[in-house]
């Protein structure tokens, strides 16, 4: 029997075109999986520990006047960086403890927060307070979403994280051990239920943020006068990095340029 070229020639094409068809079916595919929250490439997110042991319960604190100049910015009373032998009861202040605090704010901007930090970057599951806290002494903006945000609005978010300039951190001071370490000093996480008062929420150490867009000017006016700025953070010149992997945790995305140890820390 003899085969018509035309029709061979139809059969290549169409056998062609199939192929071409799976490959990209497998490719979308595994880039859904890769990219899923329970896939591969979340599973080498490791997150903080969470603190535990005696309970803090962090004291009621004072709203005053905002100074940035940035629309809707909350300020509460810093207290010149008290410490809880010498607030008043109604300022932000900054001791460490080693269990867990209950806040006052929603989320907290500031106050009593555990001695060890965590690794800063982007979150895609709640991370503890407690290390969040330290991390804004330090210099970092936390933002905080509702859960049930859309994935769009997230990616949003992420790559508004991903456009911050990295600032270089001293090897060996606070601790840091790594060499060549820097981070954007922002931290990005879903909050751990829909008790937000706004669906985005930027902190610093004693101000905060709340939006309702990813795409709110506003955000990166924030970011630009409080981030890793004195005098609104305690202590601009430590690290977010550094910390054992399995006490500070392991970002999924947008963390330290370098890894941090391996281990724990307490």
């Amino acid at each position: 029997m003899t085969t018509h070229p035309q029709s061979a020639r139809r059969t290549r094409i169409a056998v062609v075109a199939g192929v071409i068809v799976v490959v990209l079916v497998i490719a979308a595919a595994l880039g859904w999986w890769l990219t899923r929250d329970d896939g591969p490439a979340a599973t080498k997110q490791v997150l903080p520990s969470t603190p535990t042991g005696v309970r803090t319960i962090q004291d009621p604190v004072r709203l005053v006047r905002d100074t940035s100049g940035i629309p809707g910015v909350l300020a509460w009373d810093q207290g010149q960086y008290m410490t809880l032998a010498t607030q008043d009861g109604k300022a932000v202040h900054l001791s460490h403890v080693r269990g867990p605090v209950t806040y006052t704010m929603t989320p907290p901007a500031g106050g009593p927060h555990n001695i060890v930090w965590m690794n800063a970057g982007v979150y895609t599951k709640p991370v503890p307070s407690e290390r969040a806290v330290h991390n804004m002494e330090h210099g970092a903006i936390w933002i905080t979403y509702d859960p049930k945000l859309p994935k769009s609005t997230v990616a949003k978010l992420v790559a508004f994280v991903g456009r911050q300039s990295l600032i270089p951190e001293p090897k060996g001071q606070g601790g840091v051990k790594v060499s060549g370490q820097a981070n954007r000093f922002m931290d990005l996480s879903p909050w751990a239920s829909n008790s937000l008062p706004s669906p985005i929420v930027l902190s610093s150490w004693g101000h905060q943020l709340r939006v309702t867009s990813a795409t709110d000017p506003r955000m990166q006016r924030f970011v630009d006068t409080f981030r890793h700025r004195k005098p609104y953070s305690p202590e601009t010149n430590e690290p977010v990095d550094g910390i054992p992997t399995g006490t500070g945790g392991v970002a999924a995305r947008y963390g330290g340029v370098q890894p941090n140890p391996s281990g724990t820390k307490n």
